[in-house]
């Protein structure tokens, strides 16, 4: 399939024909569990798909997977193995579902995605250890207004928070890549969430959670991550300067993942300069949960204008700009493979359209502009900051 397209960026319109990948299903072998560059993929993979032109640049790009659907849909399987050379769990790594019913474990889920993982040669991005949402009835409660609450002491909060951290990355112990360790602790205006584990163990559990993953498993990269800092700002500041004192204290974290949930009705971000203060402190980052929403046409997931669409194009292209111009970010995840599985329309009103493909799991203009950067890239390769 060809595309086509006029894209404004920064005052300059670019014309460019665009070339889908083919359907061909991807089976690289021997990718590295713990280096993102130099990897390898067979030569089953398309080359002009995402993952092969990524691995060009020396890039993982990523998509979250629905289990549910894994497997059971050809297209989608097809399209997760074929493009992306990393997978995030969309749920079934959240202590809701691995462990529902207090001291009994419900591994099967993840372990059939760590498993389908390593037969397509990717990477697995664990997703999430230590969150304030969807946590076990058994753990937690949350009130109409937000608020939780537990009826567990202040020692049986920790011991349970030490165990289930132990627990699940031993479980997958070599065989997870990055770990989002402690997934949105803070608020927009930089204050820490007031979460069950703030209330009841003070901030000291950001570094107990990355000191127990580490002792867990010593190889894997472990991840702060969260949404709107890639805004400068106040959110921004604080989680910046928590990881700085992390850093300080010797605490074992390794990385920032930017969630890059976007908005074409908002400002572009200054994201390249996110990205490069906080690799500044020695760390990896990586944009982890990337979708670009707009407003849709009533009942579709359709732009609803071309002025939207070509919003979208250029935020896509942008997200991804940044994070090749950045030496330590190495991942680049998309939050979905179709516009049908996005989460965007149950929770924004009117919006939608924020992923690489249609309803009908064909690649959308969004995909071809990533296409296009990624060959661009490869063919003339720039010193990245």
């Amino acid at each position: 399939m060809r595309f086509s397209r006029t894209l404004l960026l920064g005052g300059i319109t670019l014309t460019a024909a665009l070339t889908a990948t083919s359907s061909a299903v991807a089976t690289p072998a021997g990718a590295d569990h713990h280096h993102h560059r130099g990897g390898h993929h067979s030569s089953s993979v398309p080359r002009d798909s995402l993952r092969a032109l990524a691995d060009e640049v020396g890039l993982r790009v990523g998509v979250a997977v629905n289990t549910d659907l894994l497997g059971e849909n050809a297209t989608y399987t097809r399209i997760v193995n074929q493009q992306f050379s990393t997978v995030t769990p969309e749920n079934v790594m959240k202590w809701e579902v691995v462990e529902p019913t207090r001291g009994k474990y419900n591994w099967a889920p993840a372990d059939e995605l760590v498993a389908s993982a390593r037969r397509n040669g990717q990477l697995v991005r664990g997703h999430t250890l230590v969150w304030h949402s969807q946590l076990p009835k058994w753990l937690a409660t949350t009130a109409a207004d937000g608020s939780q609450s537990t009826t567990l002491s202040k020692a049986e909060l920790r011991a349970v928070l030490k165990r289930h951290i132990t627990d699940q990355v031993r479980h997958f112990r070599g065989k997870i890549w990055q770990w989002d360790v402690v997934n949105e602790a803070f608020n927009d205006d930089g204050t820490l969430r007031n979460s069950i584990w703030l209330q009841k163990l003070g901030r000291g559990y950001l570094a107990d959670a990355f000191r127990w993953a580490h002792e867990a498993d010593p190889k894997a990269q472990l991840f702060y991550n969260d949404y709107n800092i890639e805004f400068t700002g106040p959110k921004s500041n604080a989680v910046y300067a928590m990881v700085k004192d992390l850093k300080r204290q010797g605490v074992p974290i390794h990385g920032v993942g930017f969630q890059t949930h976007l908005d074409t009705q908002y400002g572009f971000p200054d994201l390249r300069a996110n990205l490069q203060r906080f690799a500044a402190l020695g760390l990896n980052v990586a944009e982890t949960e990337v979708d670009v929403r707009t407003f849709v046409k009533e009942g579709t997931n359709e732009p609803v204008s071309g002025l939207a669409q070509s919003a979208q194009e250029a935020y896509w292209s942008q997200t991804l700009q940044a994070c090749l111009a950045v030496r330590r970010c190495i991942s680049y995840t998309v939050w979905g493979v179709a516009d049908s599985n996005s989460w965007i329309p149950g929770v924004f009103k009117g919006e939608g359209a924020a992923l690489l493909y249609n309803d009908a799991y064909q690649p959308k203009r969004q995909y071809g502009v990533l296409q296009q950067d990624l060959e661009l890239a490869a063919g003339a390769p720039r010193r990245r900051s």
